[in-house]
């Protein structure tokens, strides 16, 4: 339980950081990629990745596609964050299994339940009423992010549904793979900006990213820890991070920023634990 709430408390400090750099004028996308070579000296010290486990050209291909997703999605959760605020972010990240448990039974025909159809039109109808309603334009971007952020993130879960199967390699060596590619991309594309003299270096960023890459690793490398101390228990690993880091989340964004929630908005907070709890267990 301690390993789950330090899991929590770290996720919740990452949307808190993104949501500062806005206020302190710091580079979001330099803090991001600077977030990656963070996390991966802490896989290297604290998982001990196997080297002699070397991944296929197909494996490659698949760690490479995630970094890139992982670096866009960063900066669409950064924005989503500064935009709409922490507690619809966390509801669209969090909900995002909605996205793997669709493809369960569409792609790999996996049975469907009741329960599941329930939970799904949950979770639709929670997103719905957890974004501020907003009209359908080209000059209101900020309206969809939130809906990046929950497709982006279920299509990266199942990406990682699927590293956990490989059996030649260790699930924690695929993620130190994976924050060496978004280390090396994310270096290759501050490079070119500045070259074509698109970005000014912020040491202030670089900063922010290695907090912010401590506490998105801690995160992960905590989560990890829990599910290794109640293995027989994942499912309620899983129920209770996600509703944890909404629950949290709702309560730092209306104390700490003082985001305002409507009656609908709180509804979906609900309807949002309701759907987790729905599918984790269905």
């Amino acid at each position: 339980m301690v390993y789950l709430i330090i899991a929590i408390f770290c996720s919740v400090v990452v949307s808190v950081n993104l949501k500062l750099l806005k206020r302190y004028y710091t580079n979001s996308f330099q803090a991001i990629v600077f977030n990656y070579p963070t996390a991966l000296l802490l896989s290297l010290f604290l998982f001990r990745p196997n080297f002699q486990e070397l991944p296929s050209n197909n494996q490659l291909l698949i760690f490479g596609l995630m970094a890139l997703m992982m670096l866009s999605l960063f900066y669409f959760i950064s924005k989503s964050v500064q935009s709409s605020g922490i507690v619809v972010t966390a509801i669209g990240q969090r909900l995002s299994l909605i996205i793997p448990v669709l493809a369960a039974f569409i792609i790999f025909n996996e049975s469907i339940s009741w329960l599941k159809i329930l939970g799904l039109f949950l979770g639709f109808l929670a997103i719905y009423f957890s974004v501020p309603k907003a009209k359908f334009s080209s000059d209101n971007i900020n309206y969809w992010y939130p809906f990046i952020v929950f497709f982006g993130t279920g299509v990266l879960d199942i990406f990682f549904n699927m590293i956990t199967q490989f059996s030649n390699i260790n699930f924690t060596t695929c993620l130190f793979y994976i924050f060496a590619i978004a280390t090396i991309m994310g270096a290759i594309t501050l490079v070119y900006l500045k070259l074509a003299g698109k970005l000014k270096f912020q040491m202030r960023a670089l900063f922010a990213g290695v907090v912010l890459g401590f506490f998105n690793f801690s995160s992960i490398y905590f989560y990890i820890k829990a599910l290794a101390v109640e293995p027989d228990k994942p499912s309620i690993i899983f129920s209770a991070m996600d509703i944890g880091v909404i629950a949290s989340g709702s309560i730092v964004g209306f104390f700490m920023f003082k985001e305002k929630l409507s009656m609908l908005n709180k509804v979906g907070i609900i309807l949002a634990i309701i759907a987790i709890c729905i599918l984790t267990f269905a």
